[in-house]
This record gives C-alpha cells, structure tokens and sequence, in this order.
C-alpha cells in the first residue's frame, strides 16, 4: 500500500452569477490515498490565494447520477446536458453555483477509484495517527 500516491487534475469551469453572467474559472483538483474520503478543490479566481473547498469523494461520484448533498455542498447533473455537472457551494460569505464539465471530472474521479478502491477507503486511513490527532491535537 502506497499511502502517498495522489491524483489531481485542472478543470476549467464557469461560475454562473445571479444575472446569469458565466465566468470561466480554474480549479485544481487533488486526492490523496492518505485521506481516501477527500478531493480538495482549490478556485482559482484572479490573483487573489484560491479558495479551496473539501468535497466528500462520494458526493461527487454520486451527483454524476442523481441530485445529492444538502448544507453547504449539492452537487447533480444538469439537466438534459449529460456533458455538464452542477455544484452549488453555500457558506456565510454567500453562494455560488459552478457547471463542471463532465467528461474531466469523471476521468479524475476514475483514477481516484485506481488508487483506492471503492469501499476500501478504511484500508488506507492510519487509524493511530488519526487517534493521536484526535487525543493530543498539534
């Protein structure tokens, strides 16, 4: 078991804004086997550090299919565009709705699946570190 191995991409994605305004976007996308639950994506919008957001690997796996998520995180297919993905993250700060092509984010999340297979997550967590984090956080 190789626990360092990570995956990651760059997806160029539009953020639709209330008037309906697209505005293209990149994300870079990063999985890691030592945290085999997480995909981080970090925003990039303008010069600004981006903004980086932690997804549960099944919420987006999931939301290929159906509607899932609720809180701050939904993610779902758009509609009859079977090449588009909505994600609509909420915060305090605001809203904000994302259309992901499909086609990248699928053939990231498939190479995910490569390095850790589903249902074999557990097999990858270090359960001491995590319990050392836990008792006597750094």
């Amino acid at each position: 078991m190789n626990s360092s191995t990570t995956v990651s991409a760059e997806l160029g994605l539009r953020l639709v804004v209330p008037d309906r305004t697209i505005v293209p976007l990149l994300a870079g996308l990063e999985y890691a086997a030592d945290d085999p639950y997480a995909i981080r994506m970090a925003f990039y919008v303008g010069n600004d550090e981006p903004v980086e957001w932690i997804f549960a690997r099944e919420l987006l796996t999931v939301g290929i299919v159906r509607k899932v998520g609720d809180g701050d995180v939904e993610v779902w297919p758009a509609g009859s565009d079977d090449t588009t993905l909505n994600i609509a993250l909420s915060s305090p700060f605001g809203n904000a709705l994302f259309e992901v092509p499909l086609s990248p984010l699928a053939e990231f999340l498939h190479r995910t699946y490569q390095v850790v297979p589903a249902g074999q997550e557990s097999e990858f967590v270090d359960m001491d570190a995590e319990l050392e984090n836990l008792l006597w956080p750094s």
